[in-house]
């Protein structure tokens, strides 16, 4: 393929209900699409940084100035495109990983739709559909926590996650148990503790968690690898994880025993399968994570969740969980799960007038 060029398009959606972790609370998602027009096709990709710099050194505005002064113009160079050269020709510019995983999202949407294939299909599925879970936020109480969880389960979702931070973690974690009984359970603290609160996390093991997720800042690997050997609950990474390189790392260091994925976070969908199979070769179970997106990485994460080696229940919520309009047709449960888009590229499309509604700036960087 050949590149046209690349539309930038910034979008607010407006959260259901604040979503509040241990780096912040988020009322609304302040978003970056990439339409990527080819002479083949055009795709879609989806920035999943978010507006400030918190859960990673990224944030949405740097994302839109890397790939106006770097990133397009890199692809825009070269003179026969396909989405596994992206990586390749992007590499000199160091970081800005969720810049460069939403271009190649939108050039291998672009690529797949030409040739009539489905993201599924090339990123290796196995599944029609896949199990899926809820991240609940903080809350301000522990009754408002258990009418949220209550509400989740009634939806039918395989997996509750809640979120935690020092002084919300043990009674919330029992009150929920005592509560939902053997319902499937996991913790995310989004780098809240540090090893000194080992003793502390340990008394969650009773608990019977399928994993706490990232308890640790991220470059404290080792640190996880210590936490690891006092905790009976297994130790799950996710910031820490940044590419099938470090991946290898922590697993050969006894740093997690799952890893969660985010395709944003190491670089795009390619590096995230490369990670799939390396888990895998290890005997390492992976999940996928969810970035608030919306339906155009939905469809995408919901692709890569059919992969054999995604054997827990993932973030790929309905979007009805975060949005109560969707910018595609809403991806929404049916007995706790979600169908895998089986039509060229993503599956998806935007809907004109929902994308209309919730865009706030637009620029197209012409080739």
């Amino acid at each position: 393929m050949n590149l046209t060029g690349v539309e930038l398009r910034r979008i607010a959606m407006p959260l259901v209900s604040p979503f509040r972790t241990s780096f912040g609370t988020q009322t609304s998602r302040d978003a970056l699409l990439l339409r990527v027009v080819t002479d083949k096709a055009e795709g879609w990709g989806e920035c999943v940084a978010m507006a400030d710099p918190l859960y990673s050194s990224e944030y949405v505005d740097a994302a839109a100035d890397v790939l106006t002064r770097f990133l397009v113009p890199a692809l825009a160079a070269s003179d026969a495109l396909d989405a596994h050269a992206v990586a390749g020709l992007l590499a000199p510019f160091k970081g800005h990983r969720m810049a460069k995983a939403a271009l190649e999202m939108g050039v291998l949407d672009a690529e797949l739709r030409a040739e009539g294939r489905s993201f599924a299909r090339e990123l290796g599925a196995v599944h029609d559909r896949v199990p899926c879970g809820v991240s609940v936020g903080i809350m301000d109480s522990i009754p408002e926590l258990l009418d949220a969880v209550g509400g989740y389960l009634d939806e039918g979702y395989a997996r509750i996650k809640l979120k935690i931070e020092p002084g919300w973690d043990v009674e919330p974690v029992r009150a929920v148990r005592e509560r939902y009984g053997d319902v499937l359970l996991q913790v995310d603290a989004n780098t809240a503790y540090t090893l000194a609160d080992a003793r502390h996390l340990a008394r969650l093991d009773p608990f019977d968690l399928l994993l706490i997720e990232q308890p640790l800042e991220e470059e404290d690997v080792l640190g996880h690898a210590d936490l690891a050997r006092h905790l009976r609950t297994p130790v799950c990474l996710d910031e820490s994880i940044v590419s099938a390189q470090s991946a290898a790392a922590a697993i050969r260091l006894g740093a997690c025993a799952i890893v969660n994925i985010k395709p944003g976070r190491v670089g795009g969908y390619l590096e995230a399968r490369r990670i799939h199979d390396l888990c895998v070769a290890n005997g390492v179970p992976v999940w996928c994570g969810g970035m608030l997106e919306t339906g155009l990485g939905r469809a995408a994460n919901v692709a890569l969740a059919a992969l054999p080696g995604f054997t827990l229940p993932g973030d790929t919520s309905a979007s009805g969980r975060y949005y109560r309009t969707d910018v595609t047709v809403p991806f929404v449960l049916d007995h706790g799960h979600l169908a895998v888009p089986t039509g060229p590229g993503l599956g998806v499309v935007p809907l004109e007038d929902e994308l209309a509604a919730v865009t706030t700036a637009t620029t197209w960087l012409a080739v």
